[in-house]
């Protein structure tokens, strides 16, 4: 099992990895399908299913299939371009994405709600079909978005959750009894057997360039978060606080009047600034989704801003640990809200943000591992019931939280020795069991929770 560093990390955009990023790959995955393909095509349809469909609106997932069918991908996007490309589909009823003609595509018609319709692989289902001039669709494919941004399809879904086909890695852990035995045999670090799993599939240059990358990114979407207000899209009418609540903390520091939990309040702008941005739309790092974007950066800054001795050298080590802990939850249980609800969301970052930060102060493999359960436990049964389907209410407050826990589960498991009674792997399949029990109405649908009692119009 390998799962790398830059797939639990990913730039992209906002407001979900799940409802958007993830469509706007599919999109793109399917267009390459449609350039390889024999056929003659002459427009294009979809349909989404599931929580695609019921959240789909707020999660901006209709115009991330539109501009992925357009040829847009997260990676360089940009608002701008987007905007005049939206106005001018619209306008037009065709999309002209490079290497193909120019397609029929009218998204009133062409993109279809379905909200009667679960496919049966994951929740968060969508079609895609190519069609030729008279109409008849000659290419079809169903795509599943499993969260942090991860797409696959129905036979590479049906393939089973290891599809990794690379060369082998120096330590192929996929539990953390693994992880910590092989740490003890070789004396390594979790962050240096991750490093030398990533270094053997793509150098070390590569992943030094791609880990400061992301740090850059996650640093500047704080800023951003910090030096941004007004009210955030999406009609709930919710006004952005991360600047105002990081001006009085600026403005008390020195007075001798800040209580000690300021610090708390510290942590909650830091990733509240993140998730504000991402419900604007910004450009966004999952870590290891969109939802749960403000956990990792907040530890990191709340590390390098208020941690004496702290260092910007171990901030690849925070990254490349929190990422090992997200590949374990990701294989052996879901990242996934639509899958799981938000315990595998803030739940999950919470524990790679505390095993990140438990490295990057010091502390031992045992204590890592001890630290990512704890967090992980006191998450475990969280529901994801976003009010009007938008990643605004409870999400953003709920990341500051996340990242408060994140750092309190650091600090107990740093206290003791890293003996603990339970596991991180019983922790992460009580949560894999969990989500398989919790209602669908709490499961990233709207349909249950704070979603139906809170008026959101």
């Amino acid at each position: 099992m390998f799962l790398s560093v830059f797939e639990m990390f990913k730039v992209g955009i906002g407001p979900s990895s799940s409802h958007t990023m993830g469509p706007m790959v599919a999109a793109a995955r399917f267009l390459d399908a449609m350039r390889a393909a024999p056929f003659r095509f002459a427009g294009l349809k979809g349909s989404l299913h599931g929580s695609l469909a019921f959240t789909g609106v707020g999660h901006a997932t209709d115009r991330a299939t539109i501009l992925g069918l357009a040829g847009f991908v997260p990676e360089t996007y940009d608002r701008e371009k987007a905007d005049l490309a939206l106005d001018r589909i619209r306008e037009t009823g065709t999309v002209t994405p490079e290497g193909l003609p120019e397609l029929r595509f009218d998204p009133a018609s062409d993109l279809v709600f379905d909200y009667d319709r679960k496919l049966p692989g994951h929740a968060n289902g969508m079609i895609l079909m190519a069609t030729d001039a008279q109409g008849d669709v000659v290419l079809q494919e169903t795509y599943y978005s499993v969260g942090g941004g991860f797409v696959l399809t129905e036979d590479e879904l049906a393939a089973g959750k290891d599809t990794d086909d690379g060369a082998p890695v120096p330590f192929p852990f996929k539990s953390a009894a693994e992880m910590l035995a092989m740490a003890e045999e070789s004396g390594l670090s979790i962050a240096q057997m991750k490093r030398a799993n990533e270094v053997s599939r793509g150098g070390a240059d590569k992943l030094d360039r791609g880990l400061a990358r992301l740090w850059e990114v996650m640093n500047d979407c704080i800023d951003r978060g910090l030096a941004s207000d007004g009210v955030l899209p999406g009609g709930l009418k919710v006004r952005r606080r991360a600047r105002a609540i990081h001006d009085a903390l600026q403005a008390e520091r020195g007075l001798n009047q800040s209580a000690p939990h300021t610090i708390n309040d510290w942590m909650s702008t830091y990733a509240m600034a993140v998730n504000e941005e991402n419900a604007a739309g910004g450009q966004v790092v999952t870590a290891p989704t969109n939802g749960a974007a403000g956990v990792v950066p907040a530890t990191i800054r709340y590390y390098l801003d208020h941690v004496p001795g702290a260092s910007r050298r171990m901030v690849p080590d925070f990254l490349l640990t929190a990422a090992a802990i997200g590949g374990l939850v990701k294989y052996n249980a879901s990242i996934s809200g639509a899958e799981a609800g938000c315990q595998a969301e803030v739940g999950s970052a919470a524990a790679m943000a505390a095993a990140g930060l438990c490295a990057a102060i010091g502390g031992t493999p045992a204590q890592i591992e001890n630290a990512a359960e704890i967090a992980l436990e006191h998450h475990l049964g969280m529901t994801c019931d976003p009010v009007k389907g938008l990643v605004q209410v409870p999400c953003i407050e709920r990341n500051g939280l996340g990242a408060i826990k994140a750092v309190s589960a650091a600090s107990l498991a740093l206290r003791g020795d890293g003996v603990h009674l339970v596991p991180l792997d019983s922790c992460i399949e009580t949560m894999r069991q969990t989500g398989a029990d919790m209602s669908e109405k709490y499961k990233e649908t709207s349909l249950g929770g704070l979603a139906v009692n809170i008026p959101n119009c």
